[in-house]
């Protein structure tokens, strides 16, 4: 296929050309890995200043994303591509290979710093998804801290580098500039630009970005970013969103109302609560409202089946393939179960994605991390079921985007399966506001403990 770039794909290749390291925060849809894949090719063949290039991607975008682009268009066919994947013994034969474009996932980007720190052979390297580098804690980022003096050309690609707030953008642009723009610490970045928010003696549970500290990180590293939001370049189909209310039944609204007030008593309100000790009740809550809750063997107890009905509504009425989302392994193994006579998929493999985008699949089941980012499954579909909801607005919007992206050319209608009553509903309220920060899930916790007070 002839590729003509939109003017937004030029702007973002040519960025790479003239900034050696660079952020590109394109919106879902937008054509971050061809634009890049366009600004490799011309480096590596016509300016002669790359010799080989290491993608960093998560696990189902690096086997199939990369080299599907190099293959879908005139231009980029004679890029070699080594997947850095599988067994230790495949990932080094591919690693010693002769190639232009080197693939690896982001979980074996530590085993490849130790393996080849000495003898770094990549002059150039694409994050793909830079917001998981946001953790100056995380083991990716102590490795890939390591090698960036011996990288001459970064690309940070992400649609979403302030997933909960500002914060997250230290760790990401030090994998750019080497805290040349933010500050060579975590620590000096926090001084600069934030105050203490709720904490407990010497523990600070929250940081809160000072006033006007937006407006000024964001001027200091405009120069090597360039940011652009998909509803500004694409016109896309109409996107319908959806809730489908479901009631608990009497047997699991008790369950759920004593186990509610259950954890209520053990997080009194004089308590400190953390965003984890709320993650924790939350999750508990979620479970219930899905239908199932796990025991202390590690196995779980089915309680309601409200949403599988719900959703065996949704399939009775359509003959269109879905993609339904979960949040928890047990809401899968049910899934799986319920629908067996669907021959439902997961997506595993390159071959996985050929046949949704083909038509092959009635019902594809994921959870929104496997899928959420990179991957094009916009031509297999246009229904997308949250069975439960994720607390991370990243991956909500990004699930979502697997089909509301361009290319897709039918309306995309997003079905909620909401428990009513419950922190089901919470949740949605904040992801549709935007807010995922950890005091937005504070706020939900807020929300379930009063509503069990009204309920007493």
């Amino acid at each position: 296929m002839i590729y003509n770039p939109y003017d937004y794909q030029k702007r973002a290749t040519q960025k790479i050309l003239d900034t050696p390291y660079v952020g590109l925060f394109l919106g879902m849809g937008l054509g971050k890995t061809a634009a890049t894949l366009t600004a490799v090719d011309e480096l590596i063949y016509n300016r002669f200043e790359v010799l080989r290039v290491l993608v960093v991607a998560p696990l189902v975008v690096a086997q199939d994303t990369w080299s599907r682009e190099c293959e879908k268009w005139d231009h980029l066919k004679h890029l070699k591509i080594a997947k850095i994947l599988g067994s230790a013994k495949k990932r080094c034969r591919a690693a010693e290979s002769d190639a232009d474009v080197y693939v690896i996932n982001r979980e074996n980007l530590t085993w490849l710093v130790r393996l080849y720190r000495n003898r770094w052979k990549w002059d150039m390297v694409v994050l793909d998804e830079l917001s998981s580098f946001k953790s100056a804690k995380a083991e990716r980022f102590k490795s890939f801290k390591k090698v960036r003096p011996l990288i001459s050309r970064v690309v940070g690609l992400t649609g979403t580098p302030t997933p909960k707030g500002l914060m997250d953008l230290w760790a990401e642009m030090f994998c750019l500039d080497r805290g040349e723009r933010l500050g060579r610490t975590l620590g000096s970045y926090k001084d600069q630009y934030f105050k203490p928010g709720r904490q407990n003696g010497y523990t600070v549970f929250d940081w809160i970005p000072n006033r006007g500290a937006f407006e000024t990180v964001t001027k200091k590293i405009s120069d090597i970013t360039i940011a652009m939001q998909t509803k500004d370049y694409l016109e896309l189909p109409e996107r319908i969103d959806n809730k489908i209310f479901v009631a608990l039944p009497d047997t699991a609204k008790k369950r759920y109302r004593e186990l509610e007030k259950k954890y209520f008593l053990e997080l009194p309100e004089e308590k400190t609560i953390t965003a984890a000790s709320a993650a924790t009740v939350l999750g508990k809550l979620l479970q219930i409202s899905g239908g199932a809750v796990y025991d202390d063997s590690g196995g779980y107890v089915e309680i309601h089946d409200a949403k599988l009905k719900a959703l065996e509504d949704i399939i009775d009425v359509t003959s269109e393939p879905i993609f339904c989302l979960y949040g928890y392994r047990h809401e899968k193994e049910r899934l799986f179960s319920r629908f067996a006579k669907l021959n439902p998929r997961e997506i595993h493999s390159s071959e996985d994605i050929a046949d949704w985008n083909a038509g092959k699949i009635r019902l594809l089941i994921a959870h929104p991390a496997s899928v959420a980012f990179g991957l094009n499954l916009q031509e297999g579909g246009h229904i997308i079921v949250w069975y439960s909801l994720p607390w991370s607005l990243e991956l909500y919007q990004q699930a979502n985007a697997r089909l509301y992206r361009q290319g897709q050319t039918h309306s995309v209608l997003i079905h909620h399966l909401l428990t009513a009553n419950t922190v089901d509903e919470d949740v949605l309220k904040k992801l549709i506001e935007k807010d995922a920060s950890e005091q937005a899930l504070l706020d939900v916790l807020s929300d379930a403990r009063a509503r069990a007070a009204r309920n007493k």
